[in-house]
């Protein structure tokens, strides 16, 4: 259901990005040319904050879930994103990769706690979270600009044992 992303992936993952870009745009903050150029993915590679994985919907790619903005130390954090393309969009895949990723989140790399937000109108991407076990943790008002906007989320925290 996911993998890690790979270099071979750039040329597929670039051209489903583009493909969706106007599906995913009333979800996702704007982003640069470049991001949809196999340029850009390729760049994602070398980040050390963030660990990107490809979803597949049999052994095609229908989307992407990213463990970002990882914090080392005392926190051992990240923030989980993740969307799917929409032909496979409403079949549970999301709800399926972030359930394999939770365990290489809290197992592989080491990490304690995971956050994620969601538009307050995006009931189906909370329904990802509620389902795999995450806790609403509260609003964060004009969290993420988003569609020429400062937009407010629901924020989402999961940790790796009960506190």
């Amino acid at each position: 259901m996911i993998r890690p992303f790979a270099a071979d992936d750039a040329h597929e993952l670039s051209a489903l990005l583009l493909e969706n870009r106007a599906f995913l745009a009333p979800f996702e903050p704007s982003r640069d040319e470049r991001f949809y150029s196999v340029e850009g993915q390729l760049e994602r590679l070398e980040r050390e904050d963030q660990h990107v994985f490809v979803i597949l919907d049999e052994e095609r790619i229908a989307g992407a879930a990213t463990l970002s903005h990882v914090v080392r130390g005392p926190l051992q954090s990240a923030n989980l994103g993740y969307w799917v393309a929409e032909r496979a969009n409403g079949h549970g895949l999301a709800t399926k990769a972030v359930a394999e990723l939770i365990p290489v989140a809290f197992g592989e790399l080491g990490l304690h706690r995971l956050e994620a937000g969601t538009l307050t109108d995006n009931l189906a991407s909370q329904r990802v979270l509620e389902k795999n076990g995450f806790e609403r943790i509260g609003l964060a008002r004009g969290y993420l600009h988003i569609g020429g906007e400062w937009r407010d989320h629901v924020l989402f925290q999961l940790l790796s044992f009960e506190a």
